[in-house]
């Protein structure tokens, strides 16, 4: 399906579809200079009731398909795992993914400190009260804000007050139950209480998943105070196992490339926010907090460093060196790449002999421990006074956040199975530290502790002009000190991970909005916002040493701060019954970091780029008749580099190597378009109510094609020898549909479809060297020539994030 078809598609869907499943009633984001982390930002994009409707199982799941402009990566292929792009600018989970908006519980940043990643499948979505979006580089909320922030509102027992159990079941064995009570008493104090279960199959191989959160706050409030204290525990288990080459996909499309690719994560959260009104015009606002993340990953991956070797017939060491250590069964003559599918046994042998496993081992198997602690406070003092006869308020506030992280890795060397998973292999040369008698010996092995502390000072003023025009301005300075120390090479230098940098900016904003008439609002805002390197980019960013995330850091060059100025003009009309509103934006980026692979399997590095540049315009409206609700959005987005670079690009057939299939780079030029983020995007919705006690909900989501990673220069074409598949992925729409039927009236009964008409599609792509033919079999060396300086070529291909199939699930829910 083109671009174009898709918009149609969905532009007919908007004329006949309901808009309530998106949860919304006014714009679906403001410009909100004067929002804060602590003030709140009521710039809702979604609430509780539009996640009971959507059945979404995280907040990004919702705002995939609620928030104008948001658009999803499924690059690990598990839904408590999306990567998120905000007008270009993206909240992921995964290491490797430069991060672009901040995301705020309760007050609280849950920006990871490590990598800045936003872990979705920690936050319970049962304890959500209202998720808010603001867009354009926002200052005042501090670091990777550069596209915009997320706040998340935490439901309270006087509220949301009541008791609530919902349980439901569906395709790929997925289980979701919550429960939850919430209520007050008289004297003043009131409680609410959640905890919700996520278990599921998946519908790739070797993908089961689940997650378990609770949630709890105790808080008071009488007529000038409001007091709470929150508590927030999260115990997952994920398997999300990655992209899929083309031709594998083709054939099922639930095959994996490899496996395992497991992430456990365990986090605790303790926040204690309150608010105190000082006077009738002078008012306080604070938070202090505490939280704890540990997670363990274990990845298996091809072993790249094999491909274009001999792994086949073991020769007579290897064969004395199995003998010796008691194997029997290897082949004493004739094994091949013609006749052995999987070969293991010189990788047995070469780890027995610690001498060229690095080589002869097709599978790697990558462990990482990574565990964060992070305490720090906030407070916010407003006030609001009339000055020289002008309405206006004044906000004062100050952040203050300590973080701790310790990282550790190793990899261990194996051989792939038939299935694709990797099998480890002990002996003296079964780790990857550098001591291989081989001169392509790598050393993957990371021991670093890191020490991060973050000061924000910020202020924001709204005056209003005149009756119908307000002047909204703002500014924040920060400053962020990192203290890496490197545990097996200390001391700095070639190598070593220590540094110690600083960085600190002043990042101002200001927002002039004019009211013609009542329901119609014109809004024009300049912003700029940065963010600091994070520890791990700082410690691979090195193109000499790249990495292989989230399992190896290197020695680097520094890197620098990135800053963004967004400019933003909006105009919005508001009726009884309707809404319509419309924006143009353009962000320019200047340092931006971002992550350069030409591995799907995670090798590559962070560096800086001169600058890029997201600019487009949007639109949506939302209209209700009677029983029937409609909201609709449409995106157009242009995001571009807008300097020259040179990266490599090993996979992209317009690289300069020698020949097809070997090392080469490519040169991105000023207007090449930034890979995976869509040029359009388009959602539409309905909800519609027969009777009261029965509602239907419908909702799509088109989006346009987008580039693949690896394919930065747009210039890759397949030739069908050396180099398979296109540089982009094809545009695509999906359909989800959900029917409620409340027999009674605490009970709901419900069912939700997704992917209704079982579309095979794509969110995201990357250009990569293959290890397989299309029957699935490993393949060191497709090509026997030419051989050029002991290398031969390799066969890349295009890897698809595939999406999911149609799936139902049905379920009920009671509320007393």
């Amino acid at each position: 399906m083109t671009a174009l078809r898709a918009i149609v598609l969905g532009s007919i869907a908007w004329s006949v579809l309901p808009g309530k499943a998106f949860g919304a009633e006014k714009d679906q984001y403001q410009i909100l200079v004067t929002a804060s982390p602590l003030g709140g930002a009521e710039a809702k994009v979604a609430d509780a009731k539009a996640l009971e409707i959507s059945g979404a199982v995280s907040v990004a799941d919702q705002l995939v398909r609620t928030a104008a402009g948001v658009s999803v990566n499924d690059m690990q292929g598990n839904p408590l795992q999306n990567d998120i792009s905000f007008r270009g600018f993206t909240a992921s989970p995964l290491l490797g993914t430069p991060q672009g908006l901040s995301v705020y519980l309760d007050g609280v940043r849950v920006n990871q400190p490590f990598a800045e990643v936003v872990n979705w499948d920690l936050i319970p979505t049962s304890a959500i009260a209202q998720i808010d979006l603001i867009s354009g580089s926002a200052p005042q909320f501090g670091r990777n804000s550069l596209g915009g922030a997320l706040t998340v509102r935490t439901k309270d027992g006087k509220n949301d007050p009541g008791i609530g159990l919902e349980a439901s079941y569906g395709s790929f064995n997925r289980f979701t139950g919550n429960a939850q009570w919430g209520d007050q008493a008289d004297n003043g104090l009131n409680w609410f209480i959640t905890a919700d279960h996520f278990r599921e199959d998946g519908w790739r191989d070797f993908s089961p998943s689940r997650a378990t959160r609770t949630f709890a706050k105790l808080g008071w409030s009488d007529a000038q105070s409001d007091l709470s204290l929150s508590g927030h525990f999260a115990d997952t288990n994920l398997n999300g196992n990655g992209l899929q080459e083309m031709r594998l996909l083709a054939a099922d499309r639930s095959s994996i490339y490899t496996a395992p690719d497991n992430t456990r994560s365990r986090a605790w959260l303790v926040n204690l926010k309150g608010s105190h009104a000082l006077s009738d015009t002078v008012s306080f606002s604070s938070n202090a907090f505490w939280r704890r993340t540990r997670t363990a990953t274990f990845n298996g991956d091809v072993n790249d460093g094999s491909l274009g070797q001999s792994l086949y017939q073991p020769n007579a060491a290897e064969r004395a060196a199995l003998t010796a250590a008691g194997y029997t069964g290897f082949p004493l003559t004739g094994e091949s790449q013609v006749n052995t599918a999987f070969p293991k046994w010189r990788c047995i042998a070469n780890v027995l002999l610690n001498e060229e496993p690095n080589e002869k081992c097709n599978g790697l198997a990558n462990r990482s421990l990574t565990t964060q602690s992070e305490w720090g406070f906030g407070g916010e003092l407003a006030m609001r006074e009339p000055i020289a006869g002008i309405e206006q308020s004044l906000t004062f506030g100050l952040s203050y956040v300590n973080a701790r992280a310790d990282f550790a890795q190793r990899s261990q060397f194996g051989y792939l199975l038939p299935d694709r998973t990797v099998v480890t292999v002990d002996g003296p040369g079964a780790f990857a530290d550098g001591t291989q008698n081989s001169e392509g010996a790598f050393d993957a092995r990371v021991d670093l502790h890191s020490r991060t502390a973050s000061l924000g000072i910020y202020a924001l003023e709204s005056a209003q002009l005149a009756k119908r025009l307000r002047l909204d301005l703002g500014g924040r300075y920060d400053r962020t000190s990192i203290h890496n120390r490197d545990r097996i090479t200390p001391g700095g230098g070639t190598g070593s991970l220590d540094s110690d940098p600083v960085y600190d900016h002043f990042n101002p904003s200001a927002s002039l909005t004019w009211q013609p008439t009542k329901g119609a609002e014109l809004t024009l805002s300049w912003s700029q916002a940065s963010r600091a390197p994070s520890a791990i980019e700082l410690g691979c960013s090195d193109p000499a040493s790249p990495c292989r995330l989230p399992n190896a850091l290197a020695g680097d060059p520094p890197l620098r701060q990135v800053v963004a100025q967004t400019i933003e003009a909006r105009a919005s009309l508001r009726g009884d019954t309707w809404t319509l509103g419309g924006s143009l934006f353009r962000t320019d980026a200047s340092d931006d970091i971002l992550f350069v692979t030409d591995d799907p399997s995670g090798f590559g590095y962070f560096r800086n780029f001169g600058k890029t540049r997201r600019q487009g315009f949007e639109i949506e409206g939302s209209a209700t008749f009677g029983a029937l609700s409609l909201l609709a959005s449409y995106t157009y987005l242009d995001a571009t580099y807008r300097s020259p670079e040179v990266v490599g690009g090993s996979p992209n057939s317009a690289n300069d190597a020698v020949a097809p299939g070997f090392e080469g780079s490519i040169a991105i030029s000023p207007g090449d378009r930034i890979p995976l983020i869509p040029r359009h995007l388009l959602k539409a919705g309905a909800q519609w109510s027969p009777i009261r006690q029965v509602s239907f909900s419908l909702d799509m989501i088109a989006a346009s094609g987008v580039n693949a990673r690896g394919n930065e220069n747009n210039l890759h074409q397949p030739d069908g020898v050396y180099f398979l598949g296109p540089g982009k992925t094809d545009a695509y729409a999906v359909f989800n549909l959900g029917v409620e039927v409340r027999p009674a009236s605490a009970v709901t009964l419900f069912a939700t479809v997704r992917n209704l008409f079982e579309k095979q599609y794509a969110t995201a792509a990357q250009l990569g060297p293959t290890a397989f033919d299309a029957n699935g079999n490993f393949v060191a060396r497709p090509f026997s020539g030419p051989v050029i300086d002991g290398d031969r070529p390799l066969l890349s291909s295009t890897f698809y994030a595939g999406g999911a199939p149609r799936s139902v699930q049905i379920g009920a829910r009671l509320r007393f």
